[in-house]
């Protein structure tokens, strides 16, 4: 055997020795999840900073404008009231018996009122009488003079009586006020959240700047709406009538859709808290047939704007850097890729180039094994669809 053939069949034992370490040390395939870029429907979405409140349309913490002892408690609490129904009232016979003495002050006076009315006709029947005299020459010019003057003064103790009566009907409509500050009624159809106060308890108003329980709850159950903080950087987004998803944790994952209809006009500045604005959602489909209870915590999904039909990958798929791993099915290996994105939200993110259709994303990115050039074996998952 010549050298050069010797050198040869080395060469090929060489290499086949080393195929064989490479193939018995080379690692085995990881197993990865993929998923394949599908068309589908990517969402920018701002969602609240900390927990949201339902809260209903009207509430109302009543107490009367007198401090007294509580006479007649007509509510408990969960009692359903109408407006203008008896809520509480206060002892109150001394204004009782003041509005009284002023419609009888007022009956006297009106009663004046139409004696000097009377008596000032009678004078100008008189007076009237004296002219016709007069012109016959029957009666002399005192007579006529003086006839015409109480025809006048008459007149004018008319009015003053008449005016007298009317002060006097208006200390009836004082009085009856001042009564009325004693009685608590409801300014709304609603349930009585909760009575501070028992019979013959003594219920003091609120001095200035220094709130007080109030003495009646009053929920306006019939309405809800959720009030909800967003983190300040994603206030400018928001719009009036944005499409919004409601969550309630006592609902669980059931969805109910609404509308943004309010923005607070500032942001509010709570020490060591971030910066946020409140949002007013509006239900748009409440459920009448649930149990809305005033003080539920809620989450919100505002969506800002939305792309159907355009290719899409899991949020969770892509690197802090942009890129993501692709299985190339020829070659079983596992390529990085910088991909431009769109449109995205924590669930998923539009592509815009780098990446067709079809083309297999890996998901499991967190296992041991899975990184650029990596061999791999397939095992697809199933794409996430957005709510609606």
């Amino acid at each position: 055997m010549t050298f050069r053939r010797r050198t040869l069949v080395l060469f090929i034992l060489a290499a086949a020795g080393l195929g064989a370490w490479w193939y018995l040390h080379e690692p085995a395939p990881v197993r990865v999840k993929v998923l394949a870029v599908a068309p589908g429907t990517v969402e920018e979405i701002v969602a609240n900073t900390r927990a949201g409140t339902l809260k209903p349309c009207r509430r109302a913490k009543l107490a009367p404008s007198l401090g007294g002892q509580i006479a007649t408690l007509a509510v408990r609490e969960g009692d359903r009231v109408k407006t203008g129904d008896l809520l509480l009232e206060l002892w109150n016979q001394d204004l009782t018996a003041q509005v009284t003495l002023a419609e009888r002050e007022a009956e006297a006076a009106e009663a004046r009122a139409r004696s000097a009315c009377l008596n000032a006709e009678n004078a100008e029947r008189e007076a009237a009488r004296q002219v016709k005299l007069d012109a016959r020459r029957l009666t002399s010019q005192e007579t006529l003079d003086r006839a015409i003057t109480a025809a006048q003064a008459g007149r004018a103790d008319c009015e003053a009586a008449q005016a007298t009566a009317r002060v006097s009907a208006a200390k009836v409509g004082v009085a009856q006020a001042n009564l009325a500050k004693t009685r608590l009624t409801a300014p709304f159809a609603g349930i009585v959240a909760e009575v501070s106060g028992e019979l013959s308890e003594y219920v003091t108003p609120s001095p200035p700047g220094i709130p007080t329980p109030p003495a009646v709850d009053l929920i306006d159950d019939a309405c809800h709406y959720i009030s909800a903080p967003i983190d300040e950087v994603d206030a400018a987004k928001v719009r009036l009538g944005a499409e919004v998803r409601v969550t309630l944790d006592a609902f669980g994952d059931r969805v109910f859709p609404g509308r943004v209809r309010r923005l607070a006009p500032y942001v509010l500045d709570l020490e060591k808290q971030a910066r946020t604005l409140e949002v007013e959602v509006e239900l748009t489909d409440p459920a009448p047939e649930l149990a809305w209870l005033a003080g539920y915590s809620a989450d919100v999904e505002i969506v800002i704007e939305r792309r159907e039909a355009v290719p899409r990958v899991p949020t969770a798929a892509l690197k802090p850097d942009g890129t993501l791993l692709v299985l190339d099915p020829a070659t079983g290996r596992l390529q990085a890729r910088k991909v431009q994105t769109g449109l995205a939200n924590w669930e998923q993110t539009q592509i815009t180039g780098g990446l067709e259709t079809g083309e297999l994303v890996v998901l499991s990115l967190d296992q041991e094994g899975v990184e650029d050039g990596a061999l791999a074996v397939r095992e697809d998952a199933k794409q996430a669809e957005s709510r609606p």
